[in-house]
């Protein structure tokens, strides 16, 4: 689609995009499911405002608002913009400056637009939401994204034992990663095991809450990213009822955009974390990567090197 360059607004920068990603966004406006989303993207077809999909960003900024402060023309950002829009998929983008962040100078634009939405959802979910302690027992149901990358090295800081669970190809670059242990969920159910676990961070939600709670331990904490609408609601309603009769907890992750990219990147210049990406593809691949999505038939995060 061509579409004139955008300019921006009194408190926005315009960025020449240098690289985006894929996200379940992405996969929703492009699909129109689960059929809830259409609340927020539009009932027939996406809303202007998000006529361009992407929330992840990359760049350089090629102008500033009357009012932007925050960046000068030629400074390296990159962010998770979904907290004020979207519209990554393009050459150029205007976007609120608040959602951006300064590229580290010594990490890739494809590097950057790979951290800010995975690696917050995470972090967040793990440490904020899922108070994980020393040598605890983890498990990342959707392990083989970039959720469940990140989700890795964050709990092995804290010395966990990581179980993940995925299928396909994924298996090869999990067990790589240095997973303890890997489930193919095609060939073995573990919600049926008599492993416990600690902790479990879900980043598919697609399965009965009840089925998750047999596998956490007494005091055990389920935590997810998001997922099915049903599988959500349900958590929505059965958490106040479960604090009646258990000690389990189950929590869902309310992502604040950008707000741990100083700690991620402080993790990267001491080589304690690394980005996994799938890519970069170019960026006539952007539909071809979306259905990759949403096939799951990725690994890591998928990246799009725009100019």
């Amino acid at each position: 689609m061509e579409a004139e360059q955008p300019k921006p607004k009194s408190i926005e920068v315009k960025i020449k995009v240098y690289a985006t990603a894929i996200n379940d966004y992405d996969w929703c406006i492009t699909t129109g499911k689960p059929l809830a989303y259409r609340l927020f993207f539009g009932l027939f077809c996406p809303k202007k405002k998000i006529m361009i999909p992407g929330m992840e960003v990359a760049g350089i900024v090629d102008q500033a608002g009357n009012n932007a402060t925050k960046f000068k023309v030629g400074d390296a950002v990159y962010g998770d913009i979904s907290e004020f829009g979207c519209g990554s998929f393009a050459e150029f983008l205007c976007i609120d400056e608040k959602a951006l962040a300064r590229k580290p100078n010594n990490m890739s634009f494809e590097e950057a637009t790979s951290i800010p939405h995975a690696a917050m959802l995470a972090l967040q979910g793990l440490r904020d939401v899922g108070q994980i302690k020393e040598h605890q027992k983890i498990l990342i149901n959707g392990a083989g994204g970039g959720v469940g990358s990140f989700g890795l090295q964050i709990a092995k800081l804290y010395n966990a034992d990581v179980t993940g669970v995925d299928t396909g190809e994924k298996l090869k670059t999990m067990q790589t990663q240095g997973f303890d242990k890997t489930i193919d969920y095609k060939k073995e159910d573990f919600t049926k095991g008599d492993q416990q676990y600690d902790l479990i961070l879900d980043c598919k939600t697609n399965r009965s809450l009840w089925k998750f709670l047999k596998v956490l331990k007494p005091k055990g904490k389920y935590v997810s990213i998001g997922g099915r609408s049903s599988k959500l609601l349900q958590m929505l309603y059965m958490s106040p009822i479960l604090k009646l009769f258990s000690k389990k907890r189950v929590h869902l992750v309310t992502l604040k955009p950008n707000r741990d990219l100083e700690y991620i990147n402080q993790l990267y210049e001491e080589n304690s974390i690394y980005y996994v990406i799938d890519g970069p593809y170019n960026f006539d691949k952007i539909p071809w990567a979306i259905q990759r999505f949403g096939d799951g038939l990725h690994y890591g995060k998928i990246v799009i090197k725009v100019n």
